[in-house]
């Protein structure tokens, strides 16, 4: 994001590409970045184009990002382009905030749930268990429950730990194959509420992307795919290459897309038409992008709502259930020794 603000603000006010690279590498502080900007800038002096010279760095430099730069350099309108990348990085990293943003409190919850578990369980209750045992006193049964998972997970403990470790490198590794995680995308998309969230996400990278590269003088059909390579959901992503293929062979966006409208609602089939009517599907595809923005910041507040309560209603039976198993025997055990 700060290399395409920096590069458009630098070509823009008349310098050159080897000179703004140069420029920018004794701003960066990233040694890989340096020596980054080291090969773009001897590719350039030899007389490659700078879009050629990214390619090598598909990694860092999406492709998305390339063809933007690429169609600058063939238009010569590269510090536009430039400064369309940095406006649309930046809103992308806002989106990705915003959603990491819904999660802390609900993290933070689950953090000090398990953390007060955990220091009842292996700390406290460890000093406490002996004198229970010891006392010829019959123990509640939520005590006598406790005493049974406690015993497990010290007996058992690294194997239940590993056991967890393994679980989650497990269902990693499967996510990773491709049919799997085209399923678990299409999972997503139909569970209540996240289905919203997921839906909105996707419908604003697809439609600002879209409309940037529309805007950047990006063919038609070309977008579509780089667009489709943009979205991470795969269901989205097959969607919109279908979409593409349609639209090679002569019919509209809009009447692809309104054949699937459990990913692209009417409004967002209603728009893309009435932007392919206008000639002006760039705009179309921007407001489409600030719409889904604004839904997805609703729906955002609404599931931090809905989860806030229920977290601390589990936090609380947890906590509770640890607490009233530790406390209710030293009860009975006091008012047997009163009398």
């Amino acid at each position: 994001m700060l290399f395409a603000k920096h590069m458009s603000v630098m070509i823009g006010s008349g310098m050159q590409v080897i000179q703004s690279l140069n420029t920018l590498k004794e701003q960066v502080d990233s040694r890989s970045f340096k020596m980054i900007l080291d090969d773009l800038i001897n590719d350039t002096k030899s007389g490659q184009f700078l879009s050629t010279s990214l390619e090598k760095y598909k990694n860092v430099f999406s492709e998305f990002f390339i063809n933007v730069i690429r169609v600058g350099e063939a238009s010569g309108t590269l510090p536009e382009n430039f400064k369309y990348l940095a406006e649309e990085l930046k809103k992308r990293q806002e989106l990705a905030n915003k959603i990491k943003g819904a999660m802390v409190y609900p993290v933070i919850i689950l953090i000090a749930t398990f953390g007060i578990t955990g220091l009842l369980v292996f700390f406290i209750f460890p000093k406490i268990l002996p004198v229970l045992k010891s006392i010829d006193v019959e123990l509640p049964v939520l005590t006598v429950y406790f005493i049974s998972i406690s015993e497990f997970t010290f007996k058992y403990g690294y194997w239940l730990f590993g056991g967890v470790i393994a679980l989650i490198i497990g269902i990693w590794g499967i996510l990773r194959i491709r049919p799997v995680k085209f399923l678990w995308h299409k999972i997503i998309l139909k569970i209540p509420i996240v289905n919203k969230m997921s839906q909105a996400i996707n419908m604003i990278k697809f439609s600002r992307t879209l409309g940037l590269l529309l805007k950047s003088d990006v063919k038609i059909v070309e977008s579509l795919n780089i667009t489709s390579n943009t979205i991470s959901n795969l269901v989205y992503q097959k969607a919109i290459r279908e979409t593409a293929n349609s639209v090679r062979m002569g019919d509209q966006i809009s009447k692809y897309l309104a054949t699937k409208p459990h990913l692209f609602p009417k409004l967002s089939t209603q728009m893309i038409s009435v932007g392919e009517n206008t000639g002006k599907l760039d705009e179309s595809a921007f407001y489409l992008a600030d719409f889904y923005e604004s839904e997805l910041n609703e729906t955002t507040k609404t599931l931090s709502n809905a989860i806030e309560p229920i977290l601390l209603l589990a936090m609380g039976l947890i906590v509770g259930f640890v607490a009233l198993a530790i406390i209710t025997p030293i009860y009975k055990i006091t008012q047997t020794l009163s009398r």
